[in-house]
């Protein structure tokens, strides 16, 4: 008897929809996603810090200030272009990591570029160049301001086709299904 009631009130369950636990009877698991720790730097769209063509990204995505970042090509196989980064913990111990005065413009990023294949186990943040942030009493672009930060935390949050890269942050989080409309909530990014 009780594993007859137990076998229908599991049907019932699953045939309506109810949820137990942290996932729902019958709906696709949510993917698990890796951590990888990292140093991470930032650079600009400029000639100087990237080639001849600073418009373009190594993946042909144009190089957008609010969502792009690069990896060394050593990450490759596992950052490919399309993948969806968080910052998930920066060490801010470190006497040349200011992470802390840029942190609110980074948000999300897809990796759409890469880095000189000098580099090793690192990403760059790719920000504005006409943007500026006040250290020691005087204003400076957000990549120098960041600086080399050191064991930084990275989770990959989703994958998207890299045609297809979002315009902002808020597209960007409902592409990989953080939000399920971009007004729903404010993001940790000021732009």
């Amino acid at each position: 008897m009780t594993s007859t009631l137990v076998t229908a009130l599991t049907g019932l369950f699953v045939w309506t929809g109810v949820t137990v636990g942290p996932t729902q009877i019958g709906s696709p698991q949510v993917p698990s996603y890796p951590s990888y720790s990292v140093s991470m730097t930032a650079y600009n769209a400029v000639p100087e810090q990237t080639d001849s063509s600073p418009d373009r990204t190594a993946s042909g995505a144009f190089s957008d200030p609010d969502i792009v970042a690069a990896r060394s090509v050593d990450l490759a196989d596992e950052l490919p272009f399309g993948t969806v980064i968080m910052i998930t913990h920066a060490a801010t111990s470190t006497p040349n990591c200011g992470i802390g005065l840029v942190d609110d413009q980074i948000g999300l990023r897809v990796i759409a570029d890469s880095m000189h294949p000098r580099k090793r186990n690192q990403i760059d943040i790719l920000f504005d160049q006409a943007d500026k942030v006040k250290v020691g009493g005087k204003y400076v672009n957000p990549a120098r301001a960041m600086g080399v930060c050191k064991d930084v935390t990275i989770t990959v949050v989703g994958h998207i086709d890299i045609k297809h890269i979002p315009k902002n942050q808020a597209a960007l989080r409902v592409s990989v299904g953080q939000l399920q409309i971009a007004d729903v909530m404010p993001l940790a990014v000021s732009k």
